[in-house]
């Protein structure tokens, strides 16, 4: 299999010489996936007739890889007939999901070209809150009923499968559309054909709601290895299923989300190459502008304690190294608790197991740390301590009982502040690193000005 860069300059080449038949051929044998990440780096000039050469089939496929932008594009030049080929060829959820990226007049032609039942289907989706379970399922699922044989199943199922997002897993209802069970197609496969569906059928369940969070439904996923999960409504009855391919993109979404969280950034929707330098900045600058107002606490310490750091200037060079031991260790606790709690690992009862495990992890790190800080303190940087005018031993008593207790301290903050910021309701993610850094910052050097007055008595 020739790479994707090798591919692209052929399929280049191929629409260069106008050999259409041979390029209908070679994007054949390509996965929809594939195809949709290389007509991302084609002119767009060239992507209406790329896309025209695709099976229907395969052209749907594909449109759904394509990003917001690309399907923008592409519809502008379809024709109405075309339109309306591609989006009977989706399936429901996938149109859902291109109609809330795309502008008014756009989902407006989508809609007008959609058969009533469809259109009804897509409103009916689109009511339910952004990031909630039913924003994000499909109702393109089999159901049966508990009085069907094995045989009946079969025959509905190939009846009605054709159009089915998934026909692996089928859902037995009732009457009023009550989720009653759930049989696999390996299930009926193996059962006798006269066998009724209330007596092989599994009735325990794995369901959400229609307004749970998509985070929580996609955990399911991610727990009991799904292919499928459905979505009920208040009173018990299947509305819609969510398929792992959904599932998957709402891990990959909330998992970027957090990262640029936790990095100071205000989230975005667009792959990073698609977002303009303005755009950028306007997610950045924000948070930036903020960490350095809370930065300036730091300074208004030093500050405070400048008689302190005029009679013992040597203090001065430790500073960063404080600071920056503190950031970090606060940084380790605070990721590892935020990446728990996404998982369910975690939870606020757990606050104080967290908070005892973090102090014994840190008191260790602290020796270790503080240990190995004395003897380079003591071997390397003796004489310049001496020189200042101070006592060697006693400035490294200082620093190092400094970083034991900042070590503590920046782990307990660490992994209290993502908990409580999720107990009042704030995104977890943001209390990473950026902020826990600051305030270790300012705690760091309490600590430090507070024992160098005490032990050297200088200020």
């Amino acid at each position: 299999m020739e790479n994707r860069e090798e591919l692209e300059e052929k399929i280049s080449q191929l629409l260069k010489e106008k050999r259409y038949h041979a390029l209908k051929d070679l994007l054949s044998e390509l996965e929809p996936a594939d195809i949709g990440i290389m007509f991302e780096e084609m002119p767009s000039t060239s992507l209406p007739l790329l896309f025209r050469l695709l099976a229907k089939e395969m052209a749907a496929e594909v449109f759904v890889e394509l990003s917001s932008d690309t399907q923008e594009l592409l519809i502008a030049g379809f024709s109405d007939v075309e339109l309306k080929e591609v989006l009977d060829e989706l399936y429901l959820d996938d149109t859902v999901d291109i109609i809330e990226e795309m502008p008014a007049n756009v989902v407006k032609r989508i809609l007008r070209h959609s058969d009533p039942e469809t259109r009804e289907s897509i409103n009916e989706i689109l009511k339910y809150p952004k990031y909630s379970a039913g924003s994000i399922m499909t109702i393109e699922f089999v159901d049966l009923k508990k009085n069907m044989t094995v045989a009946d199943a079969f025959t509905h199922i190939r009846r009605t499968g054709f159009d089915k997002e998934t026909i692996y897993t089928c859902y037995v209802t009732d009457e009023n559309r009550v989720l009653l069970g759930l049989v696999s197609v390996k299930d009926l496969l193996l059962a006798e054909e006269t066998k009724v569906l209330e007596e092989i059928m599994e009735t325990n369940i794995i369901y959400v709601n229609t307004l749970e969070d998509q985070e929580t439904a996609a955990q399911n996923f991610e727990r009991y290895d799904f292919l499928a999960l459905p979505v009920v409504d208040n009173e018990n009855r299947l509305v819609g299923i969510i398929t792992v391919d959904d599932a998957i993109d709402v891990i990959q979404e909330e998992a970027t989300e957090d990262i640029e969280k936790m990095a100071a950034i205000t989230p975005t929707d667009k792959p990073y190459m698609k977002t303009g330098v303005f755009e950028t900045y306007k997610k950045r600058i924000p948070w930036l502008l903020l960490l350095m107002i809370s930065a300036t606490f730091t300074g208004g310490i030093i500050s405070s304690f400048e008689n302190a750091l005029s009679s013992c200037v040597v203090l001065t060079a430790f500073i960063p190294m404080l600071m920056d031991t503190g950031g970090n260790s606060g940084g380790q606790a605070s990721v590892t608790i935020i990446r728990s709690m996404s998982l369910g690992d975690v939870e606020m009862k757990d606050i104080f197991k967290v908070i005892w495990k973090e102090v014994r992890v840190a008191f260790f790190c602290g020796l270790t740390l503080g240990a190995a800080n004395f003897i380079k303190m003591m071997v390397i940087d003796k004489g310049g301590i001496a020189a200042g005018g101070q006592n060697p031993l006693m400035v490294a008593l200082v620093v190092c009982s400094t970083l034991v207790i900042t070590v503590i301290i920046a782990k307990m903050i660490g992994c209290t502040l993502p908990m409580l910021a999720k107990k009042i309701g704030f995104d977890p993610a943001v209390m990473a690193s950026p902020f826990i850094t600051t305030i270790v910052d300012a705690v760091s050097l309490l600590v430090f000005f507070r024992i160098a007055v005490t032990v050297l008595h200088i200020g």
